[in-house]
């Protein structure tokens, strides 16, 4: 068999694509740059925490609340979850009784679930 007129046709081939990468010219194109970060708003924590400071003044999760203003707080805020759960965590010095209502207070505002949270809980111990 003779191979010289296939390397005839390997050379004009090899001529061929040699030239016409240089003569095409690709499209432009831009590629999307990422939106630029916007501000959410903070959601929500997950974990209800009412905290009964000294003298009994409340706090529901780092905000300070009236104790009159309790239950209507915790139902507002009950209304979007799914979770009625919630902790109670209180100062070493904080009567009981103030603890209890608190807890009472809880129950009729819907909370299915109450715990206490102690210094041990939570450091993980």
């Amino acid at each position: 068999m003779n191979v010289v007129p296939l390397i005839d046709v390997l050379l004009v081939l090899l001529v061929i694509f040699m030239i016409i990468p240089h003569r095409q010219t690709g499209l432009r194109a831009e590629i999307p740059q990422p939106t630029p970060p916007v501000s959410q708003p903070q959601p929500e924590p997950d974990i209800i925490v009412v905290q009964v400071l000294d003298g009994g003044s409340l706090k529901i999760n780092e905000q300070a609340v009236a104790r009159e203003a309790l239950r209507s707080r915790l139902e507002e805020i009950l209304r979007s979850r799914a979770n009625h759960t919630a902790f109670v965590r209180g100062n070493a010095v904080v009567e009981f009784q103030i603890v209890a209502k608190v807890i009472d207070v809880m129950w009729s505002a819907g909370i299915s679930s109450v715990g206490l949270l102690t210094p041990q809980l939570e450091q993980g111990h």
